[in-house]
């Protein structure tokens, strides 16, 4: 008798949905002949170990206008990895599409690139770092220009399906991971302002009122 595990019942319950839109990536990498397997693997590259994120964040929090979505920014990314990297993908233990026992899955893996991820399937650390970042963004942004995290999400999914590493489950439980982790990280980052204004007024004052482009140029007038 079979163990009903988590990673078992995603890929029985979503069997149909995965194979669906991965036959379609497929079918898309052989119509163009496999030439495009370089753009997905390059899109995939900007939510890689979170690294590129982190210090996007980073510079975000170097200027005043953007400093606190860049706080939230890196919180999120921080919220995400604990809720995807360090618990989920272990306790959950799928293998990712080109390791099942689906053998097409392996041959399409290869035909895109054949991209090597030596951890779990589910979720997708890519999309959870993308998610987290993008919609910390989103929250704090009043412009409409706010809606292009939506896109970048969808092009990080897609590129991550493409490449044959990750189940649509995958891409969507990271969305939400990723989800979570903004909100959580949205929090926190009002609680330390909130903070940081009651408490500590001249720490406050500096949190919020430095900006690298006038210390760049406060230097330059004293030498």
């Amino acid at each position: 008798m079979q163990v009903i595990t988590i990673a078992n019942w995603l890929n029985t319950t979503f069997s149909g949905f995965d194979h669906f839109i991965l036959s379609m990536l497929h079918s898309f990498a052989t119509l163009t002949g496999g030439y495009l397997n370089w753009l997905f693997r390059f899109i995939s590259l900007f939510a890689d170990k979170g690294l590129f994120l982190i210090l996007f964040s980073i510079f975000l929090m170097l200027f005043k206008k953007t400093r606190k979505v860049g706080i939230c920014v890196f919180g999120a990314i921080g919220c995400g990895a604990i809720i995807t990297n360090f618990i989920l993908k272990d306790m959950i233990a799928r293998p990712r599409p080109f390791m099942g026992e689906i053998l097409e899955y392996k041959e399409w893996w290869k035909f895109a690139g054949s991209v090597l991820e030596d951890d779990f399937s589910f979720p997708s650390g890519h999309a959870t770092a993308i998610s987290a970042s993008m919609m910390s963004i989103f929250f704090f942004s009043k412009s409409n220009k706010k809606y292009l995290c939506i896109l970048f999400m969808i092009l990080m999914g897609i590129s991550r399906n493409y490449l044959m590493v990750h189940y649509p489950s995958d891409i969507i439980g990271g969305f939400i991971s990723g989800l979570i982790a903004s909100v959580i990280a949205f929090y926190i980052t009002k609680l330390i302002y909130y903070v940081l204004n009651k408490y500590d007024n001249k720490l406050f004052d500096f949190v919020k009122n430095f900006d690298i482009v006038n210390f760049i140029k406060s230097k330059k007038v004293n030498n």
